[in-house]
């Protein structure tokens, strides 16, 4: 699914956009609080045939005009700069190529970008998305990569489990690095005993694809460590204590916290950034057989942390609280974690918004703030230390799941921190998918937190 070995002018044309395009349609953003005293320099005729479009400068509204240069588009926009100034018209208007009048952000024409994802491994597009014109004012380079970085994250949510078993993400993991020159190294299976991985093991033991932990390394040896941990549940049944159904249904995407650091390492690696980067996906299914592990199973961890089984539908800690210790070995400067992980974190943020847990309130707070000018937002929840008391265990160091209904998000974040030993953690618990339709993010697999994470990554080592 990694597009970056294509020809430039193929990788421009898949995100969305075209270089020096012949004859290209305009794009004329007009604000809204400004849209009278623009009409007022209109023709009366041109007035005319707005109003039979019923235009009012709306939010991502669109009307054709035509002038002495020809046809133009004219779009309604809020004068935010965001994701949606742009990223609702791909697919609406007519395919061919546009340009725009307006000078417009980076974060906008990433919008355009986003905009024009569709996912088609099994059922062909209904049509084309319009390409834009790239800007010579704009970095389209970051444009063009983090458009790629957010559609493979997006693919591999998007793919069903039949397809990504934990075989196919290592594959798409070595594609990743042998696209950037970088290393990758796989436990499979029983061989995850002999490293103490007792955990990701027992999560994925029952499944006919074997559990595995993925170690992606890259960059210079001299420069700051950055590593990155995703949740890497292919499929999710609950295990022993099995879901409904209903619960059953958007699974596939249980392994949206691997998907989201794949992705981020791409924008990291295709963008040269000056770090250490290494990537630590544990990969697993949580199926069941006669081999299943149980209610009740005492599980021996990396960091030599007994964990008590209360629920195997709390799988996806265990899974990272190997990979965490695994990481926390080599005291990273930045230590970063995703994953979709507990419903209690949808509860209190929704779907729209990533729950961060940090241990860093300088971090916590600089991640806040790029997360309201990147239009990824994350949302800061407490590890109130008060609440550790629901995840003790009576026969073992902690229990996986508090009995206890409440708190849910923050009690799954305190058992990881019980793994983490460096003083820059973030913990994102993500829904990983867009539930509805909006301008730039379609419904189906969705990166979250990933441009937030990336600009601070881009603030502190470009400039340092």
């Amino acid at each position: 699914m990694n597009d970056q070995n294509h020809e430039p002018n193929d990788r421009i044309a898949n995100a969305g956009f075209v270089v020096a395009p012949d004859s290209p349609t305009r794009i004329q953003l007009i604000e809204s609080v400004e849209a009278e005293a623009w009409r007022q320099t209109l023709e009366p005729s041109q007035r005319d045939w707005l109003d039979r479009q019923n235009f009012r400068a709306e939010t991502g509204q669109t009307a054709w005009l035509e002038d002495g240069d020809g046809a133009r588009v004219v779009v309604g926009w809020d004068g935010r700069d965001d994701l949606a100034t742009l990223g609702g018209l791909p697919l609406v208007l007519p395919e061919g190529d546009y340009t725009l009048t307006n000078s417009v952000s980076d974060l906008q024409l990433t919008g355009w970008g986003l905009g024009s994802y569709q996912f088609a491994r099994y059922k062909a597009a209904s049509r084309a998305p319009a390409r834009l014109a790239l800007p010579d004012a704009n970095d389209g380079d970051k444009v063009i990569n983090t458009t790629e970085a957010v559609a493979l994250t997006r693919n591999l949510i998007n793919t069903p489990a039949q397809d990504m078993a934990p075989s196919h993400l290592e594959a798409e993991a070595r594609a990743l690095a042998k696209t950037f020159g970088a290393t990758c190294d796989v436990t499979v299976g029983g061989a995850l005993l002999d490293i103490n991985c007792g955990a990701i093991h027992a999560v994925g033991r029952a499944a006919e694809d074997p559990p595995r932990l993925i170690d992606l390394r890259w960059g210079d040896d001299t420069h700051p460590k950055v590593t990155l941990v995703g949740k890497g549940i292919t499929f999710d049944s609950g295990g022993l204590d099995i879901k409904p159904a209903s619960g059953m249904r958007l699974m596939k995407k249980d392994m949206g916290g691997a998907a989201t650091v794949l992705g981020l390492a791409f924008l990291i690696m295709a963008r040269s950034l000056p770090v250490r980067l290494r990537v630590l996906v544990p990969a697993a299914e949580n199926a069941i057989a006669g081999n299943a592990f149980r209610p009740g199973d005492v599980l021996n961890t990396h960091k030599g942390l007994a964990v008590e089984v209360d629920n195997t539908d709390a799988e996806g800690r265990l899974l990272l609280c190997d990979a965490l210790s695994i990481a926390c070995d080599e005291a990273p400067d930045l230590l970063f974690d995703y994953a979709t992980l507990t419903g209690s974190a949808r509860s209190a943020v929704g779907t729209e918004i990533a729950a961060m847990f940090c241990n860093d309130d300088d971090l916590a707070g600089a991640l806040s703030t790029l997360s309201d000018s990147s239009d990824d937002p994350v949302w800061r929840m407490p590890l109130h230390d008060g609440y550790n008391f629901m995840i003790d265990s009576k026969v073992a160091d902690l229990v996986n799941s508090a009995a206890s209904p409440y708190a849910g998000a923050i009690t799954a974040a305190l058992f990881l921190q019980k793994f983490v030993s460096v003083a820059r953690w973030a913990h994102f618990d993500i829904m990983a998918f867009n539930t509805r339709n909006r301008p730039g993010r379609p419904e189906g697999g969705e990166a979250m937190a990933l441009r937030t994470v990336y600009a601070y990554l881009e603030n502190t080592y470009r400039t340092a």
